[in-house]
């Protein structure tokens, strides 16, 4: 019998702790998979397996948990390089170029992705596509005043953008105040000219394009786990 998604899930999530090493400055990702490596890292240092590792959180909530879990967790600006981040993906193509922000975290995953030595991304293998687009809209972080605009800027790029909610049908608003437009643009043939048109437009904090920033990916899929590398 195949193992369930959770568990390869769990097994993925393995692999990636199974790269620490004591002394390291760990970024922590956010999002389902991300939390069980967090808290089977967690369990390590508790065993003493692993010994000084300090973390920096993608996200206000996995640094409360880190911190419930008793990891010690610190900043940027403590800790300005990051030896290893262990962080998800929403879409991941062959290039290993991923879209991110799902759960609104994509701009403090993006900082810490940037400043990190290398990013192992975890995913299940769903989350794999011939093309970024084709599965996921992307995430557009916006300052609130800029979102109609940049709404409009995303379908001039021949996006349809969708300003995210809550449950309750307020605005979402990430650890920075802002919003989210999610627009989707379909299978992007050149993602990084939709890259470059976002950032060089006013009222765009950041997008979840993460381009050439994955070191390996792991992927937990019906066969086991799997490790892809650029």
């Amino acid at each position: 019998m195949a193992p369930d998604q959770d568990a390869l899930k769990q097994q993925a999530a393995e692999a990636a702790v199974a790269m620490v090493e004591s002394g390291m400055v760990l970024g922590l990702g956010y999002g389902s998979t991300a939390l069980l490596a967090v808290r089977h890292l967690a369990k390590q240092v508790q065993a003493g397996e692993l010994t000084d590792v300090v973390g920096v959180a993608c996200a206000l909530a996995m640094d409360e948990e880190a911190r419930r879990l008793g990891l010690t967790v610190s900043t940027l600006e403590e800790h300005p390089v990051v030896d290893l981040t262990i962080d998800g993906a929403d879409e991941v193509d062959p290039e290993l170029n991923l879209i991110k922000g799902g759960g609104g975290a994509l701009l403090r995953e993006k900082v810490v992705a940037q400043a990190s030595r290398r990013e192992v991304i975890i995913v299940d293998e769903s989350k794999l596509s011939p093309q970024l687009g084709t599965n996921w809209a992307l995430p557009v972080e916006v300052v609130p005043f800029a979102a109609r605009p940049v709404a409009d800027f995303a379908a001039s790029l021949g996006g349809v953008a969708a300003l995210r909610l809550t449950d309750e049908g307020l605005p979402f608003v990430t650890d920075q105040g802002n919003h989210i437009l999610d627009c989707d643009f379909g299978p992007m043939d050149d993602p990084a000219a939709i890259a470059r048109a976002l950032e060089g437009r006013a009222g765009v904090v950041e997008h979840g394009l993460f381009l050439g920033l994955a070191t390996q990916v792991i992927v937990a899929g019906a066969d086991g786990v799997r490790i892809l590398e650029r």
